[in-house]
């Protein structure tokens, strides 16, 4: 143990357990059980193993692999290809404007993946907005595995940026100039010296853009299918939203697509492994960043093509296609207008009761998911009490579920005859969803909060008589705290737009943002549904950056 003795951990460790039970285990324990027991809905163990074999001899399971896997390779590949020059460049050169685009590079991360898909189809379909602009479409690209790559980089290739721009920034350039001294070329010093002290922080950032290209539900499903490109996540959609409805067959599949995530995990062990680089010096100051010279115009292009690509045309889609008063009408002056706001506001299609719904979960989802991650960090780092090893499993398993996956354990756990309650059908379904979905986040912000405070100052209230609750609600909590307010709002800003969840577990009668926007598409009112989108993107970027602005003006911050 650490300065807290076992009888203060013992209600932090209980209390974080039950939590992670009652959010992570019990989802995935039915997800597994179902894979197994194909009766299990009707209380019968009869035929196990049946649906496991008979989906893995599905035709259909191989293919929809080898496309999930194929997808997140090239959306990989191509977020490598677009982020590692532009982050290596952020953080070797004076970049002219560095705060802007960092700021424009920002912006793809806060839009919703489905939302920026549906900003691209309104562009580039036909009569989207490129034809009606420059006389041509683009649908047949689009509509393919290269028009999936292309949009899902651009939406995830800020992880690898900011993840790559700040790793070589902290390496500098001055390890590489030694290896100019004794000969080496720029490239070669470069490959030799610069990106293996990176290689961490870039491993870490590709293997989380994998699996969100893995696990994304909104644009496989607008894009894909029309394609005829399914994935894994499709498969699990058909098979819980289709009748008839194959539950163990979606468990089976949900099951092979943690698979795939934990692999990725595995790659990257491996990539790492033997690989442990670390500098000697101190922070790189702003005299390590060498100007650009000839290389101004062709760097600058570069990001401004990349930023006018992942920022400039989703948010135009949006903007305009929420200012249309018909979609037949085109982008003339006489077709824009205000009307489809108005009709948000005045709640005729139940818009401002869904954004309502989804401001109100995002707040409880921060609140549930930030005091949990909290209380599970406190046991796993400042404590040494039996348990904590899994406990933390707990806390980081999310990682590796999908939503979709969690979604269907959701399901599975709470929709079983024998229980006398329930949340299923209620609102309280996708609270739970949302919580599982986001846990690890406050849980790795307050780790590397708790991470740098000693035990000295608990170890000092505790001889003065506190008790491990007392420290921790008076002497940790202060300090970790804009740790942990930081992650509740990343969690708000996600929760307010989740989509797949709440396409999947939202009780009958209860709209969120995210399924108000999608039911707008299917039913035609596609500007209704871009003015709500709009919305959610400002409201969901503006109050987390007004909290942020008034923590670093108060005397705490």
């Amino acid at each position: 143990m650490t300065a807290s003795g076992l009888g203060g951990a013992r209600p932090a460790v209980w209390t974080a357990g039950a939590g992670l039970v009652l959010l992570v285990a019990v989802p995935f324990l039915f997800i597994v059980l179902q894979a197994l027991f194909p009766g299990l809905g009707s209380g019968s163990f009869a035929t196990p193993f049946a649906p496991l074999v008979e989906t893995l001899a599905s035709r259909d399971l191989v293919g929809m692999t080898v496309n999930t896997v194929l997808l997140g390779l090239a959306v990989v590949a191509l977020a490598a290809v677009l982020a590692v020059p532009l982050g290596v460049a952020r953080a070797l050169f004076r970049i002219p404007f560095a705060p802007v685009w960092d700021v424009l590079f920002l912006v793809p991360f806060m839009i919703p993946p489905y939302i920026a898909t549906l900003g691209w189809i309104m562009t580039l379909q036909p009569n989207g907005y490129l034809q009606q602009l420059a006389g041509f479409n683009l649908s047949s690209f689009l509509f393919s595995l290269g028009g999936m790559t292309l949009v899902m980089a651009l939406n995830t290739f800020p992880v690898v940026y900011f993840s790559v721009s700040r790793t070589v920034e902290a390496v500098g350039a001055r390890y590489s100039d030694v290896a100019r001294v004794f000969g080496a070329s720029p490239v070669r010093a470069f490959w030799r010296v610069t990106l293996p002290l990176a290689t961490p922080g870039l491993a870490a950032s590709l293997l989380l853009v994998f699996a969100m290209a893995i696990e994304e539900y909104g644009t496989p499903a607008a894009l894909g299918r029309r394609a005829g490109f399914e994935v894994l996540v499709s498969g699990i959609d058909l098979r819980i939203s289709d009748w008839p409805i194959d539950l163990p067959g979606a468990a089976v599949i949900s099951l092979l697509l943690v698979l795939l995530s934990f692999l990725a995990f595995l790659v990257q062990r491996r990539v790492l492994a033997g690989r442990s680089f670390e500098t000697t010096g101190g922070r790189p100051s702003a005299r390590d960043k060498r100007p650009l010279g000839r290389l101004t115009v062709p760097v600058l292009a570069l990001f401004a093509a990349v930023a006018s690509l992942a920022t400039g045309v989703p948010l135009f889609a949006v903007l305009a296609t929420a200012m249309q008063k018909t979609i037949s009408g085109g982008l003339v002056a006489g077709n824009l207008g205000l009307q489809n706001f108005a009709a948000i506001l005045n709640d005729s299609a139940g818009g401002l009761r869904a954004l309502g719904t989804s401001l109100s979960l995002g707040v409880a989802t921060a609140l549930i998911a930030g005091l949990l991650g909290a209380l599970v960090s406190y046991v796993v780092v400042k404590t040494g009490t039996r348990g904590r090893r899994t406990i933390d499993v707990l806390a980081m398993l999310p990682n590796a579920l999908p939503g979709i996956v969690v979604a269907v354990g959701l399901i599975l756990a709470w929709n079983q005859p024998f229980l006398p309650v329930t949340p299923y059908n209620t609102t309280l379904i996708l609270l739970l969803a949302y919580c599982c979905i986001l846990l690890p986040h406050p849980v790795r912000y307050t780790n590397a909060a708790l991470l740098q405070i000693g035990d000295s100052l608990e170890a000092a209230a505790r001889v003065c008589g506190a008790s491990g609750i007392t420290a921790l609600r008076r002497i940790l909590l202060p300090l970790i705290a804009p740790s942990v307010i930081s992650s509740m709002l990343l969690v708000f800003a996600v929760a307010s737009r989740e989509l797949v969840a709440s396409i999947l577990v939202a009780p009958v009668g209860v709209q969120t943002v995210a399924t108000f926007i999608w039911r707008q598409f299917d039913q035609g009112s596609i500007g209704l549904g871009m003015a709500m989108a709009f919305i959610a993107i400002v409201l969901t970027t503006l109050l987390p950056l007004l909290v942020l602005g008034a923590m670093r003006r108060s005397p705490m911050g």
